[in-house]
């Protein structure tokens, strides 16, 4: 099976860069994903990147209904679905770290509450 190709379009380059930069924010917060960058914890994803460069942010209800009329967003629309627990995260906020930042802090906060997924084994 052939390795996935990187995204190296420059436009997607300066998303990846500033999905890092908010990133460094948390140290406790691993990238992971080959092709796909996203945040995980105890199984659960709660940010990641598209391969369009849009940011997809899982917040809890409450904080969910407030992203969307504080940024006049919507909820994140891919692979042909809405994804109900996650924003699409506005361009010129997504560009801005420091107002991201607590809202990056509620997504983690919010996954932390989740119910741990099962892992996977790999075979030997």
């Amino acid at each position: 099976m052939a390795k996935p190709k990187a995204n190296t379009d420059p436009a997607y380059q300066a998303k990846l860069a500033a999905y890092r930069r908010l990133l460094a924010n948390f140290p406790d917060v691993e990238l992971k994903g080959a092709t796909i960058p996203y945040t995980a914890i105890n199984g659960n994803m709660f940010s990641y990147l598209h391969p369009d460069g849009a940011m997809a942010l899982r917040l809890a209800p409450a904080d969910r209904e407030a992203f969307l009329a504080t940024y006049g967003t919507t909820l994140f629309h891919a692979y042909g679905i809405i994804q109900k627990e996650y924003v699409t995260v506005p361009v010129g906020l997504f560009d801005d770290t420091d107002q991201l930042r607590p809202h990056f802090q509620a997504s983690f906060d919010y996954v932390r509450t989740l119910k741990p997924k099962a892992t996977k084994k790999k075979n030997a």
